[in-house]
């Protein structure tokens, strides 16, 4: 094993946060620790409306960072105790919304477009605004860096709403010229002749072993592959037995049809009752060697694995099997909203942002305070910097009020009569009160019933009903990527390890925002994902366990386990841990994805029945919207749902 020196677990820097330069070091994150409901930012007397206020400069855990959620399970397991009475702030809104991301951030735009002299108060208990949509900055070598700290993508499975696609508009957002945009400005040559590549990890496949290149030919789908390279040739390469070569080659190759028998729904019919591992052993029969090779796929969508994920799904998504099963193209069946979704016709364009969806976030924010974030376009916000000062000033019709989780939401009276609402909030030790004539609770589902107990009590279980998918987004700012260029490889999928992909971060150039490098001395960002799941459990108690395992692990087991896998991955190249890791940052998102709904084991819920559905109905003054709402974890969903939310609270049935 690898000492902690040799890793360069003794470098200070990783330890450390910085707000525009200036380091937080020890004393902060024991402070931060102490103080179980300050933020890690206020712990150290910084607070939002302070010179140097800035959380996308933090490095070390972010996302669901200490200080964001320990009210809110200190309210879920009966113990928050605020100290002293509630302080009743005397302020009154004519919304007020609990959460500061996507949802919530929409729902104020969309109260605003109504009543345009609306005052509105956003309350969210994470120290930056955009829920998981997180924006994190780097400076390896005093170049800009900039990452998405969760999520990254425009795009849906559905088609956008007339009122998501207005919205973006709006905002200024045309993914498609956009798109063009920065592929025009993009220079990538030096990253030319980089190759896909696959790590073999001894803890699961017996030997440490990288195999640069993946197969273009078959009829399997091929990963970025050197073109020409046989499924033979690559897996003669790997520490695979040679069963699991011979089924693996079988499978990504051979248009064979398992179920001949069957009838195009039947086949369908049976796919959609079985998990694609039991489908490779028990219908195409694989090798249980070749199980390992597969396991994580499904992980980027679904936050388990395929012991978990039904056949049918993955054939939807073309994974590798069903070439010679002649099933219908048109996506039917019992499949989730998701897969059905991916069917559907939308226009062709791959964008996001340097810091994915945090920069809808931002330009939202632009449009309900302007002076936060100077400009006037989406472009030219990619370098504009907030100014988290002005999001809580009195003046202002609409305020962000950050490091603040919301703990008690009751009407004022009767849910049916009432005209006003009690809004309770936890902040520096302290609870506070507000009132508000309509609220949006734009906070995960699993809280809500929390927070509001006067719900009935059917709603407040379909509420609880969803268990979000847990995820971490991992970004590593290095001094340099020579490493890579010697290996030729851009990346490298890593199916045993603790993350499931090591990659290079290829910069979208837009808005004069342009860290690509010249050459491989060149400071470069890593990017890492891990979703911790529990195969052979059910879908949601695999989230669970997840839940459990981002919570009770340490930074510094991250660090680690960061380091050992780069310095293996990359060993061949010359990677030194110790001397080339500049930063990291971990975006740990315990509640991360909605829960989607898995034909595996969940019900074929009948219209208007659903979780979502019956957990999203309104009560008195009190709207939800939140991507749980829709079971389906999307940026268009999330608008949708703040939209539906507001049209509730005044009345107005969508059409």
């Amino acid at each position: 094993m690898t000492s902690d020196k040799d890793l360069g677990m003794h470098r200070a820097i990783t330890r450390r946060d910085f707000l525009n330069g200036v380091a937080i070091g020890v004393g902060g994150a024991i402070a931060g620790r102490a103080l179980p409901e300050i933020s890690w930012l206020a712990a150290t007397g910084i607070t939002q409306d302070a010179p140097g206020y800035y959380p996308p400069a933090l490095t070390g855990m972010r996302g669901s960072h200490d200080g964001s959620f320990e009210v809110s399970h200190a309210l879920r397991d009966g113990r928050f105790r605020p100290t002293g009475q509630s302080v009743a702030t005397g302020e009154t809104y004519d919304l007020v919304v609990a959460g500061g991301g996507i949802s919530g951030l929409s729902a104020a735009y969309f109260y605003r477009a109504r009543v345009p002299s609306a005052r509105i108060l956003i309350l969210d208990n994470h120290d930056d605004f955009g829920g998981h949509a997180k924006r994190n900055e780097f400076r390896p070598g005093g170049r800009l860096w900039i990452a998405n700290g969760g999520t990254a993508g425009i795009e849906s499975p559905f088609p956008y709403s007339k009122e998501a696609h207005e919205l973006m508009a709006a905002l200024g957002i045309d993914p498609v010229a956009l798109s063009a945009e920065a592929g025009r400005a993009a220079d990538r040559s030096v990253f030319q002749g980089l190759q896909a590549a696959t790590f073999f990890d001894r803890e699961t496949f017996g030997v440490d072993r990288l195999v640069v290149g993946t197969p273009g030919g078959g009829r399997g789908r091929g990963r970025g592959a050197a073109p020409g390279e046989t499924w033979e040739a690559f897996l003669a390469k790997t520490p695979l037995s040679s069963e699991a070569q011979r089924d693996i080659a079988r499978l990504e190759t051979a248009a064979v049809d398992y179920m001949p028998d069957l009838s195009n729904d039947e086949k369908k019919d049976r796919l959609s009752r079985m998990s694609y591992k039991d489908f490779l052993l028990n219908v195409v029969k694989v090798h249980p060697d070749v199980i390992p090779f597969y396991q994580v796929r499904t992980h980027g969508l679904y936050g388990i694995g395929i012991d978990a994920v039904g056949a049918l799904e993955c054939w939807a998504y073309h994974y590798p099997g069903f070439e010679g099963m002649r099933l219908d193209p048109k996506a039917t069946g019992r499949m989730s909203f998701t897969a059905r979704g991916d069917a559907t016709p939308k226009p062709a364009y791959n964008f996001h942002f340097p810091d994915g969806n945090a920069s809808i976030a931002r330009l939202l924010v632009r449009a309900l305070i302007p002076s936060a974030l100077p400009g006037h376009a989406a472009q030219d916000s990619v370098l504009a910097k907030v100014d988290y000062s002005t999001l809580d000033r009195p003046e202002t019709p609409v305020r962000i009020r950050l490091n603040s989780t919301v703990v008690r939401v009751k009407h004022v009276g009767s849910p049916a009569s009432a005209s006003e609402v009690d809004v309770e909030y936890g902040r520096d030790r302290k609870a506070y009160t507000v009132r508000a004539k309509r609220v949006v609770l734009a906070c995960w589902n699993g809280m809500i019933p929390y927070l509001c107990p006067e719900l009935p009590d059917k709603q407040k279980e379909a509420l609880k009903y969803g268990v979000k998918v847990p995820l971490v987004y991992t970004s590593v700012s290095l001094r340099n990527w020579t490493a890579f260029h010697e290996l030729g490889i851009n990346g490298a999928a890593t199916p045993g390890m603790y993350h499931t992909g090591v990659r290079l971060e290829v910069p979208t150039v837009i808005g004069g925002y342009d860290p690509t490098p010249k050459s491989p001395d060149d400071p470069i960002l890593v990017r890492m994902t891990r979703t911790p799941c529990k195969p052979g459990l059910p879908a949601r108690d695999q989230h669970r366990a997840g839940h459990v395992d981002l919570l009770t692990t340490t930074f510094q087991t991250f660090e680690r386990r960061i380091r050992d896998q780069l310095a293996r991955v990359l060993k061949d190249g010359g990677f030194d841990p110790a001397r080339d890791i500049d930063a990291i940052t971990v975006n740990r998102w315990p509640h991360g994805y909605a829960y989607e709904y898995n034909p595996l084991w969940d019900a074929d819920f009948p219209s208007g029945q659903a979780p979502c559905e019956i957990g999203r109905k309104p009560f008195g003054r009190i709207a939800i919207a939140n991507s749980d709402a829709a079971a389906a974890a999307y940026t268009d969903q999330a608008m949708d749902q703040a939209y539906r939310a507001v049209n509730e609270l005044m009345g107005v049935k969508r059409t």
